[in-house]
């Protein structure tokens, strides 16, 4: 039987969020959040799971007998073959071997699939976004953190247990900073909000000739990347020098990348990627630099289109894709 609805749920640390899809035109028709509250443990949070997969599908009219499936991402380590969650890093007691996936279908009574978020973000972009239309891309999600995705002969890949694609892992200094995954040097110690945002302080505080200081009203933990951008924006020097620094640091991580699975597109999403060209035009320069072997003027650097719609419409079409396939 053929579907036309489908449900992505994002499964994050502090909100839930469902959203309806309508697959013949990648649109969410409606969508319904909830706060997590990951302290109360795993079982009341994935009954809030399903209660949002529900009433998102009642706004829009529809009972669960009209949804093909349902995908939720989740923000860490998941076993796509058991649809037990791994490892979450940052939820209580980390979700070590959590049965979501059987556990929200029992309660639905529908299809559900489950993925990591940032994986989920590749897919909505690749089939409804920035992406859309090519068959092998890159996605980089930059936040707090630096997530990834690729697509490969318009296939996500999935390899090691679903870790392939961890590309905010990429080493791009050998003696720099300890990461949270335990390396030194990855592209998300460099490259993330968090990094950007200390660029900003440091230059404050080392009394550089800059507006950031002044613009932030000397409180430092007012210093991020949005405000760095509108910096630069101003003309402000140091702040373009940090935007340089940090495209820089993005096209060594893509180029490494790049000349692996030579993508046509390569999509930057993620709420540091609001800054615009001033993040993609540094990285384009970077690109045509160090990419000597592989034609950079073929791979298209561009923003993501979908915003925070991404992972719910790449979970919805994931749930369709895995529906089919197991028909």
């Amino acid at each position: 039987m053929q579907y036309r609805y489908y449900v992505g749920c994002d499964l994050g640390g502090t909100n839930i969020k469902a959203g309806l899809v309508d697959m013949e035109t990648g649109k969410v028709l409606a969508t319904k959040g909830k706060k997590t509250h990951s302290h109360e443990g795993h079982e009341a949070v994935m009954a809030r799971i399903a209660d949002a997969c529900r009433e998102v599908v009642a706004a829009h009219g529809l009972s669960m007998d009209d949804i093909g499936g349902v995908g939720v991402s989740a923000p860490g380590r998941l076993d796509l073959e058991t649809g037990e969650t791994v490892f979450f890093p940052n939820l209580p007691s980390h979700w070590i071997r959590v049965p979501l996936q059987a556990t929200v279908q029992e309660a639905l009574g529908r299809p559900v699939y489950i993925l990591n978020d940032v994986r989920a973000i590749t897919y909505g972009e690749w089939a409804y976004g920035a992406g859309q239309g090519v068959d092998c891309m890159l996605c980089f999600a930059i936040g707090t953190g630096i997530g990834g995705g690729v697509v490969m002969d318009n296939q996500l890949v999935l390899n090691q247990g679903g870790t392939a694609g961890e590309l905010g892992h990429i080493t791009i200094d050998l003696n720099g900073p300890l990461c949270g995954c335990g390396n030194h040097g990855c592209v998300e110690t460099l490259a993330s909000g968090p990094a950007i945002a200390a660029m900003g302080l440091k230059a404050v505080v080392q009394g550089q000739t800059t507006i950031i200081g002044s613009m932030a009203g000397y409180d430092l933990n007012k210093i991020n990347p949005y405000l760095i951008a509108k910096a630069a924006e101003a003309g402000d020097q140091v702040a373009l020098q940090i935007w340089d620094l940090v495209g820089d640091y993005m096209a060594v991580a893509i180029a490494n990348a790049a000349l692996v699975v030579g993508p046509k597109k390569v999509v930057v999403t993620g709420g540091v990627a609001a800054a615009g060209d001033l993040l993609l035009d540094p990285i384009r320069r970077g690109m045509r630099r160090r990419m000597i072997v592989m034609p950079p003027e073929e791979i298209e650097i561009v923003r993501g289109s979908l915003g925070d719609e991404a992972g719910i419409i790449g979970m919805a079409v994931w749930a369709a894709r895995k529906g089919a396939l197991d028909e």
